[in-house]
């Protein structure tokens, strides 16, 4: 692995990314995503507005942070171009990621002007939102290729690869598959909380909840099979990784799968509060970008 100044400044724009997704996830914890009204990319009508409520502060700054992750990746993109020959892998990586990242604004701003925040219930939003968590997944993917490429990784092929490459995409749809529908439970937990455990298990188990009650309980069953997945395909794969970074990304997935798990169990426990729901998010992305690199690893061309 060797680290270019492009390289860590990728790595370095990953990192702000993992932020705002963190904020944005606090944005609709706290229904601050009407803090702006229906507006955007103005606020409330005004291009410069003071905020007069937290929920408005709250949201202004998610558009801050995403704006300054825009630039990023433009910045990114330009030195990239500067930096790399034409049809360099690492060019294609950071146009990905500047097409995800423009398709992750256009989903935020359709929330916003479509009156998918605040209170709204509708099934439209929990699809919205759905959407919008595999979108933000696909862009750390890239993002995080993007970084290994340029930290020295080799191109991905399928070629001579046996079924590892269809093992890994298996397992790649099923952790989105969770953050789906963890972005789904997480929008329930927010508008219908619990007060009480005993309450929570009982709003479950009743079949005239509200739709996002009812679909709370699918999101940890899919979670532990996939986790059950993920960890036999670790065992499999790890002895015949060649290269020490490829184990440690290994033992890294398997260990985050298990941390996730207890995580889980305690957001559960605890009721879901804010702050456990942003370690739960910051774990999952943790998960997926370990993810992407041990795939990355398994299927290089050298490996």
């Amino acid at each position: 692995m060797t680290l270019t100044k492009f390289s860590k400044f990728s790595w370095v724009v990953l990192g702000w990314t993992i932020l705002v997704i963190l904020w944005g996830a606090l944005v609709r914890a706290t229904g601050s995503g009407a803090g702006c009204g229906n507006h955007w990319p103005t606020c409330n009508g005004d291009i410069l507005h003071q905020p007069q409520a937290i929920e408005t502060f709250i949201e202004l700054t998610h558009r801050a942070m995403s704006g300054g992750a825009l630039i990023l990746v433009l910045i990114m993109l330009i030195w990239a171009f500067r930096a790399y020959l034409k049809g360099n892998i690492v060019r294609k990586g950071a146009v990905g990621t500047a097409a995800f990242i423009l398709l992750e604004a256009l989903l935020g701003a359709g929330l916003v002007l479509l009156d998918l925040v605040g209170d709204n219930d509708s099934v439209h939003r929990a699809i919205a939102v759905a959407l919008h968590l595999l979108n933000t997944f696909l862009l750390l993917g890239i993002m995080t290729l993007t970084a290994w490429w340029a930290s020295g990784g080799k191109r991905i092929t399928f070629k001579e690869k046996g079924l590892w490459p269809v093992w890994f995409l298996l397992g790649l749809a099923g952790v989105a598959i969770i953050g789906m529908t963890g972005a789904v439970t997480a929008l329930g937990d927010t508008l219908f909380p619990a007060r009480s455990l005993a309450e929570g298990l009982s709003q479950d188990s009743d079949p005239n909840a509200h739709f996002l009650i009812r679909l709370r309980v699918i999101h940890p069953i899919v979670a532990v099979l996939v986790g059950v997945y993920t960890l036999n395909l670790v065992r499999f794969v790890y002895p015949q990784l060649k290269s020490k970074t490829g184990q440690r990304f290994a033992l890294a997935l398997a260990g985050m799968i298990l941390i996730q798990w207890t995580a889980g169990l305690v957001n559960v426990v605890l009721l879901a509060p804010i702050w456990m729901q942003l370690l739960h998010l910051f774990l999952a992305d943790l998960v997926w970008i370990f993810y992407v690199l041990l795939a990355a690893n398994v299927l290089n061309t050298e490996a």
